[in-house]
C-alpha cells in the first residue's frame, strides 16, 4: 500500500507556471516547487522535461513526487517541451535536436537561477527517461547525474515502431495517434491569455501525423541512430540509475546500458508495468522516491547514503503464475548481481527435436530429424497480450495454448529442480520460407502441470533482416538460412514438474504487421536449432539484501470525478467471411481539476483485423478524442487514423478535427502512400 506523506524537512513553496526563455525567443512553460528558503540557501534541482501538459496532462502525477523532491530539500522543476502545454511553438516529431537543444538552454536557466546551487539532476519515465539520456549525452556542465525508467536505448530496436525489423502492430500507429491529438491540444487561455487561440491554431495547422516519419523509415538509419545511446555509450558520463519493470516493454535496455557504459551506474528491474515503482502495478511498489533521494543526496550534495555500496543490478525474480487477466501482485523476490554481464549466469541448451508425430526439446539433438513445415495462420498471437501495459486488466498475455498449437512448439520433459534464468533468451534456428520476405516470431512460455502455457518472453525477426537492420536482403524462397532471434531479457523461476516450451510461427496478429504474402516456414531441427537460456546460479548475497522502505508520495491533488471511465476488449470472428477482429475501447472519464477549474475528458477505439489466407486484408484503425472546458471555454479535439497495405505500399490516413464550442474550427486529412522497405 502506498503511504501518503504530508510533512516533510523542509516547507515548500510552488509556483504554477513561470516562462523559461530560450535563444530564439521561444518560451517554455514550467512549473517549480522549492523549499521556501532556497533564495537563502540554494539548493540543486531536478528536471523533468516532457510533452505530455504540466497543467492536467501529467498534474496529478506530477502532485506526487515534485513537492516531495522539493519537500527535501531540492527545486523541483516541470517543463512542458516546445510545442506542449503552454510552451510557443510546435513539436514536429519526438527526440529532435532541437529538442535537446532546448533542454540545454533549460538547464542553463535552473543553474542560474538564485535558489539554485547549479547542480541539476535530470529524471523521467518514457519519453522523459529517453530524452535524459540523450541530454545527458551531449555533456551540458549543469548535469551531474539520471534516473531514466522506461526507456531505451536504441530507438529501432526497442521503441513502438519496430521489433527485429518486423513494424509493430500494436504500436505503430496507436501511439503515432496517441501523439497526433494530444499535439492538438490548445493551451490553457488562463495562462498564456487571449493568445491561445492562435498557437492552438499553429499546432493545429503545422504539427504533422508522426507516423509518416516513422513509417517512411522501415531500416536502422540515421534517423533511428539519431538520439540511440548505444550509438556512443562512451558520450554518457554523468551516473546513470536505469530503471524498467518486467510487465512493461522497456527493459532490454538496462543490462546493455550497465555493459556499455563505463561511468557510475545502477539498475533496477521490479515487477512493474510502465509506471513510477513508488505506485508500481503489479506489486509490490516500493519506495523508489526514498531511494531516489539517495541517489540524488550522493550526487548532488555529496551525502553518503551508501546507494554505491550495492550490487550493480536488482530484480525481482518473478516466479512462476497461471495466465491472468489482471495482476495486482506478483509472486517473486528480489535478487541482485554485482555486475553485468553477470558472473552467475551461464548458458543452457534444449535443441529442437522432431520426428514428425512429436516434437520436444532435448538437451541432446535427434541426428537428422525430417524438417517440419508451418503455414502461417494470419490470426495467430490474439493472446499475445499489450505490447504497452499500465497495470490495467486486460494487458497481460493470456493462456499460450491456442497460440502454441497454430505454430511449431517444442516442450522439454517436466524438470527435476526448479530452474531460474535472467538475462536473455535466444534461438538459433534454421529455416527455410516459400517467399522472398517472410518474418519468424517466437514465444518462450512454461508449461504448467495442468497445461496451462505462460508467456515468459517473446521476440520477432524479419528474415530480410538476418543480416542487418541497415541493409536488409530479399530471401531465396526455399534456400535454408541460419538465423538468431533474441527474446526480451527476463527473469524467471520455473518450478519442478513445470516445461519449458518455445514456439515458432511466420506471423505473430498482435505485434507484427504480415508479410505480403501467405508464408510457410520449413525448420530444421536437431542440431541446426536450439534454444539458449542464460540460467542463474542461486546467490546467497540475496538473502542480505536491503529492503526497500514503504512507498511513499506527496498528498495527491483535489479532483473531482464528473464522469467514471470504463474499458472494453474483444476478439471476434466471422466464420463467414473469415475475417478475425481484435479491439480495445477505453473511456477516460471526466474529471475537473478543483484549483484551477479545468475539466478534461478522453476516449479511444482502437481495431485490428485480417482475413484468415489474406494478409493484404490487415487493417490497424484507431480513434481518438480530447475534450477540455473551463466555464463556457470548450474544446474538443477528434482524430481517426487508418494503416493498410497491399503488396508493395503502405497507406494511411490520418484525419483531424477540433471544435471551439460546437464550431468545426479546424478540419483537414492527410493521406500517404509509402513504399514497403522488405517488410
Amino acid at each position: 500500500m502506498t503511504q501518503i506523506k504530508r510533512t516533510f524537512p523542509h516547507p515548500i513553496r510552488e509556483i504554477e507556471n513561470t516562462w523559461i526563455p530560450l535563444p530564439d525567443g521561444t518560451r517554455l512553460a514550467a512549473r517549480i516547487w522549492l523549499p521556501v528558503d532556497a533564495e537563502i540557501n540554494p539548493v540543486p534541482a531536478l528536471l523533468e522535461y516532457l510533452p505530455y501538459r504540466k497543467g492536467d496532462g501529467t498534474a496529478v502525477r506530477d502532485a506526487q513526487r515534485h513537492p516531495y523532491f522539493a519537500g527535501h530539500g531540492y527545486a523541483a522543476i516541470r517543463v512542458d517541451m516546445r510545442g506542449s502545454g503552454e510552451s510557443d511553438g510546435v513539436l514536429y516529431d519526438e527526440y529532435l535536436p532541437q529538442e535537446q537543444d532546448d533542454a540545454l538552454a533549460v538547464l542553463a536557466w535552473i543553474a542560474d537561477q538564485p535558489w539554485c546551487t547549479g547542480d541539476i539532476g535530470l529524471f523521467g519515465k518514457s519519453w522523459g527517461g529517453f530524452n535524459a539520456l540523450q541530454i545527458a549525452a551531449r555533456r551540458p556542465p549543469q548535469l551531474k547525474a539520471v534516473i531514466a525508467m522506461h526507456f531505451t536505448d536504441d530507438r529501432y530496436a526497442d521503441d513502438v515502431h519496430y521489433m527485429g525489423g518486423c513494424l509493430l502492430t500494436s504500436q505503430m500507429l496507436a501511439w503515432a495517434s496517441v501523439m497526433f491529438v494530444s499535439n492538438a491540444a490548445p493551451p490553457d487561455p488562463r495562462l498564456v491569455g487571449e493568445n491561445w487561440r492562435e498557437m492552438w491554431q499553429e499546432r493545429l495547422e503545422k504539427t504533422p501525423p508522426y507516423i509518416a516519419a516513422w513509417l517512411s523509415h522501415q531500416r536502422r538509419d540515421a534517423y533511428w541512430k539519431h538520439g540511440s545511446v548505444c550509438e556512443t555509450y562512451t558520450a554518457v558520463d554523468i551516473p546513470v540509475y536505469a530503471v524498467g519493470g518486467w510487465a512493461d516493454n522497456y527493459n532490454n535496455s538496462i543490462p546493455r546500458l550497465l555493459a556499455g557504459l563505463s561511468g557510475p551506474r545502477k539498475g533496477l528491474i521490479g515487477p512493474w508495468s510502465h509506471n513510477f515503482p513508488e505506485v508500481g502495478v503489479p506489486g509490490p511498489a516500493i519506495g523508489f522516491l526514498q531511494e531516489s533521494l539517495r541517489w540524488w543526496d550522493y550526487w548532488l550534495k555529496g551525502i553518503e547514503t551508501g546507494v554505491m555500496d550495492e550490487p550493480m543490478l536488482r530484480t525481482w525474480m518473478q516466479e512462476a503464475v497461471p495466465p491472468e487477466i489482471f495482476r495486482a501482485e506478483r509472486a517473486g523476490r528480489w535478487v541482485a548481481e554485482p555486475s553485468w554481464p553477470s558472473p552467475n549466469v551461464r548458458e543452457q541448451v534444449y535443441f529442437m527435436n522432431g520426428d514428425g508425430a512429436a516434437r520436444w526439446l532435448g538437451e541432446t539433438a535427434v541426428s537428422n530429424p525430417p524438417p517440419l513445415s508451418l503455414r502461417g495462420q494470419q490470426s495467430h498471437g490474439l493472446d499475445a497480450g499489450t505490447w504497452g501495459a499500465y497495470g490495467l486488466p486486460g494487458e497481460p498475455a493470456g493462456d499460450q495454448r491456442a497460440d502454441d498449437g497454430q505454430a511449431l512448439s517444442f516442450t522439454s520433459a517436466p524438470l527435476a529442480e526448479a530452474v531460474e534464468i535472467l538475462g536473455y533468451p535466444a534461438v538459433d534456428v534454421t529455416v527455410a520460407a516459400d517467399q522472398p520476405l517472410a518474418l519468424l516470431s517466437v514465444r518462450l512460455c512454461d508449461v504448467a502441470p495442468d497445461g496451462a502455457s505462460t508467456l515468459v518472453s517473446w521476440g520477432l525477426l524479419n528474415l530480410t533482416h538476418r543480416d542487418s537492420h541497415e541493409f536488409p536482403a530479399p530471401l531465396e524462397p526455399g534456400q535454408r538460412t541460419t538465423v538468431t532471434v533474441p527474446l526480451n531479457v527476463m527473469a524467471y523461476r520455473l518450478p519442478a514438474g513445470h516445461r519449458w516450451r518455445v514456439s515458432l510461427s511466420p506471423t505473430n496478429m498482435r505485434h507484427a504487421w504480415p508479410s505480403p504474402r501467405p508464408v510457410t516456414l520449413t525448420l530444421f531441427g536437431g542440431t541446426a536449432s536450439r534454444l539458449r537460456l542464460p540460467v542463474r546460479a542461486p546467490a546467497k548475497e540475496d538473502e542480505g539484501l536491503r529492503p526497500f522502505p514503504p512507498a511513499e508520495i506527496a498528498p495527491p491533488l483535489s479532483v473531482e470525478t464528473l464522469s467514471t471511465g470504463s474499458r472494453r476488449k474483444w476478439v471476434t470472428r466471422d466464420v463467414l467471411t473469415g475475417r478475425v477482429e481484435c479491439g480495445l475501447e477505453v473511456d477516460d472519464g471526466r474529471i475537473r481539476f478543483r484549483e484551477t477549474g479545468m475539466e478534461t475528458a478522453g476516449r479511444s477505439r482502437e481495431t485490428t483485423s485480417v482475413v484468415e489466407g489474406d494478409p493484404l486484408s490487415m487493417q490497424n484503425r484507431v480513434q481518438n478524442e480530447l475534450a477540455y472546458q473551463r466555464g463556457d471555454w470548450r474544446v474538443r479535439i477528434a482524430t481517426d487514423s487508418t494503416l493498410t497495405a497491399d503488396a508493395d505500399h503502405f497507406y494511411v490516413t490520418c484525419r483531424l478535427d477540433a471544435y471551439e464550442g460546437e464550431t468545426r474550427v479546424f478540419a483537414r486529412t492527410w493521406d500517404f502512400k509509402i513504399p514497403r522497405d522488405f517488410i
